[in-house]
């Protein structure tokens, strides 16, 4: 069952009472809250994702819930809680959706550690995954929407999820979130893509988020392996260049760029080894989607 199948009133029965049960990739996750703006966003955003049996484990157990403030009394304020406890100060009610949303990347990046985490984007294209590893600010979430809207299927915008012990990877299509100038670019560019409200006057500007497409939430539990390492950023103006990134470069920007590679150390030395040697590695500069999209197809159909 799906969320998408309950009404509205079923919908707020559960994140009030047990909560919402729901499969994101790998994990699931339980929602409680009480808010009406954030259920309502939920039902839309939601929408495609599978609702967790009853006798399945839930890893995460979230709340977004009112927050009282004796210095700003008349303020309408929320908190994000894990386990009840909450990580991030308390922001305004407008904001409930992105903290959810940014709440659950945290706890997923803390918390696990059978996986070793990338922080990257993943698609997948001709059976194969293509990693987009990128630090903040390079574009990867906007080129990952690009991406899953013309052919290739949306793994995660956030993390690349690797089994160290096999190099499969593992989908995990949330919402992503887009900021500041990066929504009008997307909705010019992909009128057809589903997009959340916009938030203001988050820590990172304006968000808004897009929703996966129906085909990448339901193909959810199909893993893949990585292929093509591309590590992307976006520049102003920029001609396009796609170059050759030499193991040992592309090794020490993986390594560096995991989450857990600490944690999981030689583990993780020999996961991130085998997986440069198994796959191309290049660097993307680009200013253009349609030239940098027309590049990746060439590379992911050679």
């Amino acid at each position: 069952m799906k969320v998408e199948q309950l009404s509205l009133d079923e919908l707020r029965v559960l994140l009030a009472g047990q909560g919402l049960r729901v499969k994101m990739g790998p994990f699931n996750l339980s929602v409680q809250t009480r808010l009406p703006s954030l259920i309502h966003q939920l039902h839309q955003m939601y929408a495609h994702y599978s609702l967790a049996d009853e006798d399945e484990i839930v890893e995460f157990h979230v709340r977004v819930i009112p927050k009282r403030s004796i210095r700003q009394p008349f303020a309408r304020l929320i908190r994000f809680e894990v386990d009840g406890r909450s990580p991030f100060p308390p922001v305004s009610v407008e904001q409930a959706l992105a903290t959810l949303e940014w709440g659950v990347n945290l706890v997923i990046a803390m918390r696990i550690n059978h996986l070793l985490l990338f922080h990257s984007a993943a698609v997948e294209r001709n059976g194969h995954v293509l990693l987009l590893p990128a630090w903040p600010g390079s574009g990867k979430t906007t080129l990952s929407a690009m991406l899953m809207h013309r052919g290739y299927r949306l793994f995660s915008d956030e993390f690349g999820l690797m089994a160290p012990e096999i190099g499969d990877f593992f989908p995990l299509p949330r919402l992503m979130p887009l900021k500041n100038q990066s929504i009008k670019i997307i909705r010019d560019y992909l009128p057809e893509a589903i997009l959340g409200p916009e938030i203001p006057g988050t820590l990172k500007g304006t968000v808004a988020h897009i929703r996966p497409p129906q085909e990448s939430i339901e193909r959810v539990d199909e893993a893949a392996q990585p292929r093509w390492i591309v590590f992307p950023k976006w520049v102003a103006g920029a001609a396009l260049r796609l170059e050759s990134l030499p193991q040992s470069e592309a090794f020490l920007l993986l390594a560096t760029n995991a989450f857990n590679y600490e944690v999981l150390g030689e583990t993780a030395f020999d996961a991130v080894t085998r997986l440069v040697r198994s796959c191309e590695c290049r660097k993307l500069v680009y200013s253009d989607f349609d030239s940098a999209l027309a590049a990746l197809d060439e590379l992911t159909d050679g």
